[in-house]
């Protein structure tokens, strides 16, 4: 397990959310917030700095979970920056939890570049994109399995994987210059 602290999460001058991984008395140290109301049904929307590559073991979250409702899998809708310990693995992801489920998740090559990362969700059906500006880098979208809204939040979290085979060597940063939720 990872602890998370607020000294790794911090807003700069010009607005934007930096979050880190840092490394204190051997141990990694990672940061989490989140939202404390749901916006249920609408686009969400991160717009992310370009972010140098990741060790395969960093994960960096952007989505909706609710603590209270495990029957909806909690909810969980996310899209996740990471190769999950497995250098050899594509190192995003959009997911409609459980993702044990193969159809749940689409993975993808995400570039080191600024990107933003949306989902927009409705009843039933839930829509993924990826964009460097203009350009589609992925996209793709669910239609099984889809919740409907509760208590979700959103959770933006930069973490070490536990279960990875190659293991964490070096902190990570990274920058989101916007985010946006439109009904």
């Amino acid at each position: 397990m990872h602890a998370n602290s607020a000294a790794n999460i911090r807003i700069d001058a010009a607005g934007a959310l930096h979050l880190r991984i840092t490394q204190e008395s051997g141990a990694w140290v990672c940061a989490e917030l989140y939202m404390l109301r749901s916006l249920g049904y609408g686009t969400y929307s991160f717009k992310v700095k370009p972010t140098p590559r990741f060790d395969p073991a960093t994960v960096f979250g952007m989505f909706l979970w609710d603590d209270l409702e495990g029957g909806q899998n909690h909810r969980e809708i996310d899209i996740e920056l990471s190769q999950w310990g497995d250098p050899a693995v594509k190192n995003a992801q959009f997911v409609v939890q459980p993702n044990y489920i193969p159809a749940n998740s689409f993975r993808f090559k995400a570039p080191a570049s600024a990107l933003t990362h949306s989902f927009r969700w409705e009843p039933g059906i839930v829509t993924f994109r990826t964009a460097e500006g203009s350009r589609t880098v992925a996209e793709h979208a669910f239609t099984s399995g889809i919740p409907t809204p509760g208590g979700e939040a959103v959770h933006i979290n930069l973490y070490v994987y536990g279960k990875a085979r190659t293991p964490q060597q070096h902190g990570a940063e990274v920058v989101i210059e916007k985010f946006e939720y439109l009904p």
